[in-house]
């Protein structure tokens, strides 16, 4: 894999594109075709494909020539509802694509929970209602092309390391920010899976004993505190305790919707209150990120999501300044490099294609 081209990855997010000349993305050199299909709790920002509480699926592809094309079905929960929209979708815009089905090599599934890679199946999410859903033999009943599950963070831990800010890294890590905490572990190219295949959880690993429940079962999980979920929790909080603060006017600016962006918005402005949300939020992520830094000992770790967007003097500089102080000490040319992710929310998208590519070739 060589760089990606970026000229139009800004308008897919969580998409289904399929990777080919005629399509939306592209790895430089031979790529076979491959498509992708992304399980999140909702639809971001232009749309892509998701399996959301209400029901609905929507996915939507963006081609070279600026058009773009969204499906959008409503359907209960269910293994047969997975795999049936997995096929439909994938018929739907290898169609549009201008692609034959004798064309696709591959399709990659990024899923946000565990997966049992060799036999294909969805195991476990945390956030969707999705359990033992043997993903690869339904869809093998209508379709014979090999189909690669994996989890979502892994996916994109894939796509950094080969054409992102993992590049040039022996052990990378990724830490992604979204609903959940996710995060993919990569030590020299391959995929740390565990001995079960479920390794990469961190973010439901315990920060505050007896904390926050978490829906996995537990309390205090990292992404109870950490995700931008849990931002977007902190804020309003902070907006109860605070009716006249500069918070409450960014928010009310924005329609009375409070997002990751909101506190941080206000601390530019020289809220404190917003400046509070922001130092606690970036607390919580530090205690997690010297765990992992503790554990595993990359060379590089990449933070993605949504929140990896703020500026570095808001986040990125004070999060490096914490896990120094708090990780494991170290000569300091031996020191994790703690970046930003480069490939955003289309990082599972190029990672969940090379899942083919990469066992094509072997």
């Amino acid at each position: 894999p060589g760089d990606v081209s970026s000229q139009y990855i800004s308008s897919l997010l969580m998409a289904l594109p399929l990777l080919d000349e005629a399509s939306s993305l592209t790895v430089t050199g031979q790529m076979e075709s491959a498509a992708y299909i992304a399980m999140t709790e909702s639809v971001l920002n232009r749309g892509g494909i998701a399996l959301r509480r209400s029901g609905s699926v929507n996915s939507q592809m963006v081609f070279e020539e600026g058009q773009q094309h969204t499906s959008l079905y409503e359907t209960p929960y269910g293994e047969l509802t997975v795999d049936i929209q997995t096929r439909r979708l994938l018929h739907n815009l290898t169609e549009r694509g201008g692609l034959t089905p004798e064309q696709i090599r591959s399709v990659g599934v990024g899923v946000p929970g565990a997966v049992e890679i060799h036999s294909g199946a969805v195991l476990y999410t945390c956030n969707l209602p999705l359990r033992n859903v043997p993903l690869r033999k339904l869809f093998h009943r209508y379709l014979p092309y090999p189909l690669y599950v994996e989890n979502d963070a892994n996916c994109a831990a894939l796509a950094e390391y080969y054409a992102g800010a993992g590049k040039g890294s022996k052990r990378f890590v990724t830490i992604t920010l979204g609903t959940g905490v996710g995060a993919g572990i990569l030590h020299n190219g391959q995929i740390y899976h565990g001995a079960n295949g479920m390794a990469g959880e961190v973010g439901h690993m315990s920060i505050v004993y007896h904390g926050e429940p978490c829906p996995c079962g537990r309390r205090g999980c990292w992404e109870r505190y950490a995700s931008a979920s849990a931002l977007k929790r902190l804020t309003a909080r902070a907006m109860e305790e605070h009716p006249g603060s500069i918070l409450c006017r960014v928010v009310a600016e924005n329609n009375g919707k409070v997002s990751g962006q909101s506190a941080f918005i206000a601390a530019r402005e020289g809220d404190p209150v917003g400046q509070s949300v922001c130092d606690e939020y970036i607390g919580y992520l530090a205690a997690g990120v010297t765990n992992v830094v503790n554990i595993f000992q990359p060379d590089t770790l990449a933070i993605g999501g949504g929140v990896s967007n703020e500026s570095d003097e808001q986040l990125l500089l004070p999060l490096r300044r914490l896990v120094e102080q708090e990780s494991i000490p170290c000569n300091r040319d031996k020191r994790t490099r703690i970046v930003k992710a480069q490939l955003g929310n289309n990082a599972g998208i190029i990672g969940a294609a090379l899942l083919g590519k990469r066992k094509l070739r072997k």
